[in-house]
């Protein structure tokens, strides 16, 4: 049996770091983008000028929360409570799995190839860039 796995190329992660950059800019949020390939490696990271620092590896984590199990942050946020299916999920993983908005998995043709993590803005903004970001990934459009 043979596996094919498509995955984020570098070309992919800058066209939706571009287009994050530019809804970062839009909304005024001090936002850190990264792009991570299929395997949850990082492929690009952004981080506009005056973004916290603290907020580089909490971007790479959203990304690699969204690859890892294929679901945005914002959703898995909602499942990790007392009482539901992931709560204590977080110190997986390492303490990479980050339980809060602003991870988007990227697909294309239906798989998942990577994913976009943003960080710096309320969760709200968030998602919002993140969102914008993964778009550029499915219309190839910055």
């Amino acid at each position: 049996m043979t596996v094919n796995q498509t995955s984020v190329s570098l070309d992919d992660a800058q066209r939706v770091i571009a287009a994050g950059l530019a809804t970062a800019a839009e909304i005024e949020s001090p936002s850190n983008i990264a792009v991570v390939d299929a395997g949850g490696n990082l492929v690009a990271h952004a981080r506009i000028d005056g973004a916290w620092i603290g907020s580089i590896d909490i971007s790479i984590n959203k990304a690699f929360t969204a690859r890892a199990l294929d679901i945005s942050a914002e959703d898995l946020a909602a499942n990790v409570g007392p009482g539901n299916q992931f709560y204590g999920i977080h110190v997986s993983n390492g303490g990479r799995i980050m339980i809060f908005a602003g991870g988007v998995p990227l697909r294309h043709n239906g798989q998942v190839v990577g994913a976009v993590g943003v960080s710096g803005g309320t969760g709200e903004q968030d998602t919002t860039v993140a969102e914008a970001a993964a778009k550029a990934m499915t219309t190839g459009r910055r």
